[in-house]
């Protein structure tokens, strides 16, 4: 914990309080800090100072590397200065650093940043480590301080301290270093030059800095360059900052880039939404359903090889980039699993429900999915796509750049859409500025493309849809794909609205001609088109989609379940059938089950036919659905170990036989559905429990609690007395588990003398009770000392 601080928190009134609260919502999740010390260490972690590091701008971060810089001297006015511009353009970034306690002022003024920052950044400015870390290194002893002395024109005399004072003195100040230069060996300034202001640290050739009159040696010997390796060298930071001279600012960029854009007819980007969108949603359907007759097989090093994925392309009617979208899509989903019977990927229980849905649920199912998925489906290297589903070692920052990118196109007016995408991705850098800026450019084209087919993005500027999106930021976190909080997005107000006017275009009715085809001039209603699908076959699709209707294709959605009179009165729903269609339905209808084939679940046979006539007639084997074939041959509806273990029941002595007639033992069948992890792993897949939205916590609420709070001071040695006076049900190794629960915050269950258990964390003793968090409960619960029964690990 950084006691600067926890000093700078204990200043802040409610509302400056609620401020950072807001700033840094991760520091106030359950289980909520009750103390200002306890918030202070959460707002210093590492990884989530980090992690609020990754979303911030690029003034914000260059003002936290001039901070690196100046080091302890930092103040507004002298950040100020070192950065070109007044005190009153850095103050609202500064302000911005504030509420989210990456940075704060002290007492003095004087600033004082996270721990975390520093780890960030090797070079800072591009400049190297101070200037101290390396004279006062173990490697430069007092000799070797008197000889640098020495070679600077300075006084050899006194101790290691004096000499360090006067070789930085030199060192840090410009003119004199300036004056040195003046009698260095040739080739020397433009040496330095390379360090100062192309890296603090360079591969070198090891042999030029012990050879007498180099440039190297020179440097070496007066400290203005320090070689840890034989072929490493490195300048120290206020070297190189007085090398760069007194005018040297560093760079500050409070404005974004300009990004060129074109004007965009706002009705041709709506209409284009009203198309994409529906269309995405047939899509998907029409994938599922294919995987759902043909098991989509993986590769043996993971993921869907092209073989198969042109076999879905060629069925289902898609495009190669559609099919690659919506199978990765899907698969994120959870709509779309891994079958460990079926030997490859089909529909879970999840496409059941789903295609249950209305239109726009079922769209904001896929686009949840997508916002959170790990993967460019459309990204191409080398030339040529990943395989689909296949691991993406980027994968956490490539949902990071597809959020980026949507959110920098919100910033455009809705009548204007980016000019080129090189433009896109320099001003999406200054958005996003620590996200690698060679895979930015690389993913950039592949998550419009994305986009463009799910209608988020048209005419290269965002929908209404896509603005309802990218307006989420980041209410799942990036590059979780196994987020449970996706609901929070399909559920969205914005996005429920526009996913309702983005399918709200949908054709719900069909033109159907003599020559046995239907046509939709428009993207068909997704249960206009399953009709369809179910009762024709599908010839092309655009901006009109054509079925045509045959013998077989009726029969299907006989087979289906339709009768001649339903599946004409759908039909007529949908527009107005001509008699040709009609006759076939019917004439297709007349002729159906003149042939009949029935399922058998299982054979019994025996050579005793009383005995199977006896079976047969059975009572408690009527749900069996057997019929006698023949006097020793009998016909099952049930699977085979059903049969076997209903027949043991009953007092028979069956035995099971495989297909050679052998007598052989089963075991029962190990299935089940999987969820698709990356790379083909899998995992079991669980039903969801019902989404239950916990309300986010207020910053106001949290921020009045803590100021009201008094921090009090325990004396060393306190919990383990008051637990030993008053835990008296626990033995010693139980009662030292329970102080660490209240002295480091550990977790453990808790028994109490009536049986009840609790899980326990962040406990605080107060009155004889054990103030803790309650896992159970999901807050803070007393519990009196004498009834904890016993204490586990957690």
């Amino acid at each position: 914990m950084d006691d600067h601080l926890l000093d700078w928190l204990t200043t802040l009134d409610e509302d400056r309080l609620a401020r950072v609260l807001t700033g840094r919502p991760d520091a106030i999740a359950a289980p909520w800090p009750r103390r200002l010390d306890t918030l202070a260490r959460r707002l210093g972690d590492d990884f989530a100072v980090m992690e609020v590091m990754r979303g911030l701008p690029l003034p914000p971060l260059e003002i936290l590397q001039a901070c690196l810089v100046i080091g302890e001297r930092a103040t507004a006015d002298e950040l100020a200065r070192f950065l070109g511009v007044t005190t009153a353009e850095v103050v609202p970034w500064l302000d911005g650093l504030y509420d989210r306690a990456l940075a704060w002022p002290g007492r003095d003024g004087r600033l004082h940043l996270a721990p975390a920052v520093a780890r960030w950044w090797a070079a800072p400015c591009g400049l190297g480590e101070p200037l101290a870390s390396y004279l006062e290194s173990w490697t430069v002893n007092a000799e070797a301080l008197r000889r640098m002395s020495r070679a600077l024109g300075l006084p050899a005399q006194g101790g290691r301290r004096q000499l360090l004072a006067r070789v930085t003195a030199v060192l840090t100040d410009a003119d004199r270093v300036s004056a040195l230069l003046r009698d260095a060996p040739d080739g020397t300034v433009s040496l330095l030059d390379e360090f100062a202001w192309d890296g603090p640290v360079r591969g070198v050739d090891g042999n030029r800095f012990v050879t007498p009159g180099t440039p190297e040696q020179w440097a070496v010997d007066r400290g203005l360059i320090f070689r840890p390796q034989w072929d490493i060298a490195e300048m120290p930071r206020e070297v190189a900052l007085a090398l760069r001279g007194p005018d040297y600012r560093a760079p500050f960029t409070p404005e974004p880039p300009d990004l060129g854009t074109v004007p965009a007819d706002a009705e041709a980007v709506d209409h284009a939404m009203c198309l994409a969108a529906p269309h995405a949603v047939d899509r998907a359907a029409a994938l599922l359903e294919n995987t759902d007759k043909t098991p989509l097989p993986l590769l043996k090093s993971g993921g869907v090889g092209v073989r198969e994925v042109r076999r879905v392309v060629k069925e289902t009617g898609c495009t190669e980039e559609e099919t690659r979208l919506l199978l990765e899509v899907c698969a994120v989903a959870r709509l779309l699993a891994w079958d460990d019977a079926a030997g490859g990927l089909v529909p879970t229980k999840r496409f059941d429900a789903w295609r249950l849905e209305d239109a726009p649920a079922r769209l904001r199912v896929l686009l949840a999915a997508w916002w959170r998925m790990e993967r460019t489906s459309l990204r191409r290297t080398a030339g040529r796509y990943a395989t689909v589903l296949d691991d993406d070692p980027a994968g956490e920052t490539v949902a990071r750049i597809r959020r980026a990118v949507l959110a920098t196109l919100a910033t455009l007016p809705e009548d204007a859409a980016v000019a080129s995408v090189p433009e896109l991705v320099q001003a999406v850098h200054w958005r996003a500025p620590l996200l690698d800026r060679a895979l930015l450019a690389d993913c950039c084209p592949a998550v419009l493309d994305e986009a463009r087919l799910l209608g988020l993005v048209a005419s290269d500027g965002l929908t209404a849809l896509g603005r309802a999106l990218a307006a989420l930021g980041s209410a799942v976190a990036a590059g979780d794909e196994q987020d449970e909080s996706a609901p929070q997005i399909e559920r969205d107000p914005a996005l429920v609205e526009a996913s309702v006017h983005a399918l709200a275009g949908a054709q719900r009715t069909a033109l159907f001609g003599a020559d046995l085809t239907a046509v939709v001039t428009g993207p068909p209603a997704a249960e206009l088109a399953g009709l369809l699908d179910r009762a024709a076959d599908r010839e092309s699709q655009g901006v009109a989609s054509v079925w045509r209707f045959s013998a077989a294709s009726v029969r299907r959605a006989l087979d289906a379940g339709y009768s001649a009179e339903s599946l004409l009165e759908d039909l007529r729903a949908a527009g107005t059938i001509p008699q040709p269609l009609a006759y076939l339905v019917k004439d297709v209808a007349r002729r159906y089950g003149e042939v009949t084939v029935t399922t058998v679940g299982c054979i019994i046979q025996g050579s005793d036919p009383a005995l199977l006539a006896e079976i047969a007639a059975h009572r408690r084997l009527s749900r069996l659905g057997l019929r006698l074939l023949a006097p020793t041959v009998l016909a099952g509806a049930a699977p085979a170990d059903r049969t076997l273990a209903a027949l043991r029941d009953a007092g028979y002595a069956p035995v099971p036989v495989d297909d050679t007639g052998e007598i052989a033992v089963r075991r029962e069948p190990q299935g089940g559905r999987l969820i698709l992890l990356p790379g083909g792993r899998v995992a079991e897949l669980e039903e969801p429990p019902p989404f239950i939205a916990d309300p986010p916590p207020d910053p106001r609420e949290h921020a009045k609690r803590l100021v009201r709070t008094t921090d009090e001071q325990r004396q060393a040695g306190q919990t383990w007395a008051v637990i030993g006076r008053l835990a008296t049900r626990l033995p010693t190794a139980q009662q030292s588990l329970l102080g660490f629960v209240v002295d480091r915050g550990v977790r453990a269950l808790i028994t109490l003398s009536d049986g009840l258990t609790a899980t326990v964390s962040h406990g605080e003793l107060r009155r004889g009770v054990l103030d803790a968090w309650c896992e159970e409960a999901g807050d803070y619960l007393e519990f009196p000392l004498a009834d904890i029964a016993s204490v586990t690990s957690g």
